[in-house]
């Protein structure tokens, strides 16, 4: 499961970074989608309990 596991974090850093770029560049659609992928992540990371609290 440790792959599984990377694999959330990385997914949920990429998508705080997309995040934080996104609101940098004031994209409001980029931000949009962004959040949607951000929120996904961590959906799944809870589902399968991967802490990502610490994840930047």
């Amino acid at each position: 499961m440790g792959g599984f596991v990377e694999a959330a974090r990385d997914r949920v850093r990429r998508a705080r970074t997309a995040l934080d770029a996104a609101k940098e560049a004031g994209d409001a659609y980029a931000v949009a989608v962004a959040e949607d992928e951000l929120e996904d992540a961590l959906r799944i990371a809870e589902a399968h309990g991967v802490e990502t609290e610490g994840e930047q």
